[in-house]
Formats: structure tokens, C-alpha cells, sequence
């Protein structure tokens, strides 16, 4: 297949693509490799698909440019697009509202325009489990109200799927969107905890633990996360549907086992060997008590099954962390 990923020196996005390439898919990636968190991570992903072998095509685009991004889907001609690029971070658009209504909202038109005009017949994106926002009822599912977010991210991701139900419904493009819970693993972002807290723990730091630690995540490990992604384009593109026969769907995709946060930072000291110091806070603005995924929809579809536990998951993090591939430890530890 010929594939375009957008955000593809991201954490999932580079994940994916060495993925697709490693199996014969020709891969385009497009990343505007912005400094919402440290570059070097980000160049470091593309250096590692670059060296692994798996030559993909990059570009450093914003998805926000209309003429380039026109541009490479005219030299493309692509089977599907997998759009994964997005202004990241649920506490960050507490405080930068605006870059988000840029780039998920103004970025995804432009995606959802480009499929339109150059005839694209199958696009994947990724929303976020956080759609799901004030919804007490657990295990999240598909059919669950997802009016009540509770940060502009969670808003924004929420229009994501409205717009691209009215594309779909208008253009006759083939679209699926994926809720992602808690992704972590090697080359994760730095903003997220596991990287917070195992620089936090390494460098004698204390770590923030919010709400008193009394919070659940679906703490999904990357390998997952990429393996579902791939089946659900796998599934999209051969069920070859196109016009008054394209289909619309969301999906959640998880682990479907939520983690206490402080079962999960017993296992993060354990896996580095270090106790971590901690300071108790209350919960933040835009955080959710508990998230738990209900994939039996994405199960059925693709047979979908997360295969790591959050101990080896766990193991596997930190060994990368603690080795030479970690671009931003190599200034050495306490």
C-alpha cells in the first residue's frame, strides 16, 4: 500500500511507520518536528527507522500548510492516509488554547480536504479516550455519551470525529478514528508519566502524584497500540468501500485492564531500582479519575487483543530508558 502518516516523528507515528515500511507498505511522513517537547526525541525516532533499515520518505511539513501538504498528495496517490498529527497534551491546552484549534482543527480540514481533492478512499485518525470526559460509567464504550469533555484537547479531538463523520458522509471516503487510552513504552513523550516520572526517579527528583495517587489508567504498551492501529488500516482499505458505500466508525483501543497510578509507579522503581520521592497533589484541571477501555468493538473487527502486561511493558521502558538509544538521558544521572 502506499501510505501517508502525518506526524510521523511522533511517538505512535514513528512506531507505525517502521512498522508499515518493515512489512513492504511505501510510507510517506510528515511531521513539522514543532518543540512542544525536546527535539532530539524526535529526530532520534526517524534516525532509528532510518537505521533499521526501513527507508521511508519524510517531509518536515505542518499540516496546517495547504500548499504542501496539496502538494505531496498530488506526487502520492495514496491507498490511505493515517492522520496522527495533533497539538498533544490534555494539561497544555489549559494554558495554550490556540495552538490547538490550529493544528487539530485547522490541520485536520486540510487533511480531510487533500483525501477529498486528490481521491483518497480510506483515512484513519487518531482521537483519544479522553473524548470521554466527565462519563462516570466504566468500561468506556463507543456508544457512550462524549459530550461533557473537560479540556479544549478532549474538544478538539471530539470535532476531529465530527468532521470526519461529515466527510465520510459527504465525499464518500472511507474513515475510521481511534481512541487511544494511555499509550507508553520506548521512545514515549516526555511529557507523559512514565518519562516523567523515571527522569524524576534516576535524577533524585521528586515526582508529582496527583489526586493522592488514587487514579486508574489504561496503560496500553506501544507494540498494542501499533498492532491494533495496523490491523484497523488493514481492515479499512480491504474492505474496500468507497461512495454511497463508505463506512464511518470510532474505536476505542486500550489494554482493558486499568492500573492504579501507584501500582504503576511501584513497578516503575522496581524496573529502574530506585524508590521514588513523591509529593501528593490534588487533581488537575482537565484529568479524569479513571480511564478503562472497552475494545470488544475493535475486537471483533480485527481481532484485535493487547498482548503485554504492564510489568513486562514496564521492564521494557525502562531498559530503554536507562540505554545509549535514550537521546535525552545521555547527560548522565545521579
Amino acid at each position: 500500500m502506499r501510505i501517508l502518516i502525518t506526524g510521523a516523528a511522533g511517538f505512535i507515528g514513528s512506531a507505525l511507520a517502521e512498522k508499515l515500511a518493515s512489512r513492504g507498505d511505501d510510507v510517506t511522513g510528515v511531521d513539522n518536528l514543532n518543540s512542544y517537547y525536546d527535539t532530539r526525541l524526535k529526530y532520534a525516532r526517524l534516525e532509528r527507522i532510518k537505521k533499521g533499515g526501513h527507508g521511508i520518505r519524510f517531509e518536515e511539513l505542518s499540516i496546517c500548510d495547504r500548499e504542501g501538504m496539496d502538494e505531496i498528495f498530488r506526487k502520492g496517490a495514496f491507498d490511505a492516509v493515517v492522520n496522527l498529527a495533533a497539538q498533544a497534551g490534555v494539561r497544555y491546552s489549559i494554558t495554550n488554547p490556540y495552538s490547538y484549534l490550529e493544528s487539530n482543527l485547522a490541520g485536520f480540514l486540510t487533511v480531510l480536504e487533500c483525501c477529498r481533492n486528490h481521491g483518497v478512499k480510506n483515512l484513519l485518525f487518531a482521537s483519544s479516550s479522553s473524548v470521554y470526559g466527565l462519563n462516570s460509567k466504566v468500561p468506556y464504550s463507543e456508544s457512550d455519551m462524549t459530550d461533557s469533555p473537560v479540556s479544549l484537547y478532549a474538544a478538539t479531538k471530539k470535532s476531529n470525529e465530527l468532521m470526519a463523520h461529515a466527510y465520510s458522509s459527504l465525499y464518500g471516503i472511507n474513515m475510521a478514528g481511534l481512541r487511544y487510552f494511555t499509550v507508553y513504552g520506548p521512545w514515549g513523550r516526555p511529557d507523559m508519566a512514565p518519562m516523567l516520572f523515571a527522569r524524576a526517579i534516576l535524577h533524585g527528583e521528586k515526582i508529582k502524584v496527583f489526586n493522592g495517587g488514587d487514579m486508574l489508567r489504561d496503560f496500553t504498551y506501544i507494540d498494542d497500540i501499533v498492532e491494533g492501529t495496523v490491523r484497523l488500516l488493514d481492515t479499512l482499505v480491504g474492505s474496500g468501500r468507497s461512495g454511497e458505500d463508505a463506512g464511518f466508525a470510532v474505536y476505542n483501543i486500550g489494554c482493558s485492564s486499568p492500573v492504579r497510578l501507584m501500582d504503576f509507579i511501584s513497578e516503575l522503581e522496581d524496573a529502574l531500582g530506585k524508590t521514588a520521592e513523591k509529593v501528593f497533589l490534588p487533581m488537575q484541571p482537565g484529568d479524569v479519575y479513571e480511564t478503562y477501555a472497552d475494545v470488544s468493538r475493535l475486537e471483533k473487527d480485527t481481532g484485535y487483543k493487547p498482548g503485554v502486561t504492564l510489568r513486562q511493558g514496564i521492564r521494557k521502558f525502562a531498559e530503554w530508558y536507562l540505554s545509549e538509544d535514550n537521546p535525552l538521558e545521555l547527560g548522565g544521572r545521579t
